[in-house]
């Protein structure tokens, strides 16, 4: 567990600096997962010690949230203020979201001749 939270503080630290040195519109932690993916993908397979770790990680994902929840509640005041923008904002960026996860679906399933799901399958 040690190895693999050493593994991705690096990869964080990694990414900050990049982000720093670079000036980056992009936040480090952003970058390091960027480094991660790549490490992953050099390696093709996770180890089993990283594994076990990130899937510790993904089962208390859910406490993540309460530090944006206290940021929430801290700018409640702006809030009130800026809700129709945000409100706006979060609409249109979830419609996209969808919209391209579901054209990159149909795009992946012809290109690797599966049909999507409506389609007739012609052999």
């Amino acid at each position: 567990m040690l190895r693999a939270f050493t593994l991705l503080l690096i990869c964080q630290l990694a990414g900050e600096v990049t982000a720093v040195l670079t000036g980056l519109p992009i936040p480090g932690p952003v970058v390091g997962l960027f480094y991660l993916l790549i490490g992953l993908m050099v390696y093709r397979t996770p180890t089993p010690w990283l594994e076990t770790t990130s899937s510790g990680l993904l089962k208390h994902l859910s406490l993540l949230f309460v530090p944006a929840s206290v940021g929430l509640i801290q700018h409640a005041d702006r809030l009130q203020v800026e809700w129709l923008p945000l409100l706006a904002a979060v609409i249109i960026s979830t419609v996209a979201a969808i919209a391209v996860g579901a054209l990159t679906f149909v795009a992946v399933a012809r290109l690797t001749g599966h049909p999507a799901q409506g389609e007739d399958h012609k052999p």
